[in-house]
């Protein structure tokens, strides 16, 4: 199902994967001030996945699906919120600072919408407002590792690149796209047309997460 659905929205996908900010970070030249204005917002959409995923064990009708939507949930409130606040640590950023930050228009509108498609839809429709994120970062790590113009000796993002192309977050990207391929089985040409119209607004609202880390914007 993933594939079917970044194949009918590649060119906002492609958008995306290959976004400025993208590019920036594979080249190691990316203001430091955007790449930190961008943690500090990643930290508030960690906690807003987190309640997504929360929401999901509410919306799950299996006790597989609960299961599955707690390995998310656990794995963000129990590893991912800390490894993150460690990481924001060592580019200058106080807990403190992240957590007295002021939320940017763009971290709303993304997290927001997920939150609302988990609310008014599905659990399918939640899961597939979540892929773009959750299984896209993985392929912006392998494409970042695919590129002529990518430097990683001396690049200060080569953390970031590598922890996203890495054995582990590669396995929870595939787990997700398994997850919506067993979940989409089946579907009506309704469902995945209203699926596809979801699974393009959120990888546009990923394009504008990026986009505001590189303006600075709030």
């Amino acid at each position: 199902m993933f594939n079917k659905l970044k194949a009918a929205c590649r060119a906002d996908w492609d958008a995306y994967v290959q976004h400025d900010f993208v590019r920036q970070l594979a080249a190691g030249d990316l203001p430091k001030a955007c790449f930190q204005h961008y943690l500090k917002q990643d930290y508030l959409f960690l906690i807003h996945f987190a309640r997504a995923y929360a929401l999901a064990i509410y919306k799950a009708e299996t006790l597989e699906d609960m299961q599955h939507a707690k390995a998310g949930l656990g794995a963000i409130l129990d590893d991912e919120l800390e490894l993150h606040v460690s990481y924001c640590a060592d580019w200058g950023i106080a807990r403190e600072d992240l957590e007295s930050l002021e939320e940017a228009t763009a971290t709303m509108a993304y997290t927001r919408y997920v939150l609302e498609r988990g609310m008014a839809g599905s659990l399918v429709d939640l899961h597939v407002a979540l892929s773009p994120c959750v299984i896209g970062y993985a392929e912006v790590a392998r494409w970042i590792q695919a590129q002529n113009f990518t430097v990683l000796e001396g690049n200060p993002y080569r953390s970031w690149i590598e922890m996203y192309s890495s054995d582990e977050y590669v396995a929870v990207a595939d787990a997700a796209a398994a997850y919506l391929t067993k979940a989409g089985a089946g579907l009506s040409d309704a469902d995945l047309a209203r699926h596809t119209k979801t699974f393009r607004e959120a990888t546009r609202l990923e394009i504008g997460f990026w986009q505001m880390g590189l303006d600075r914007a709030m």
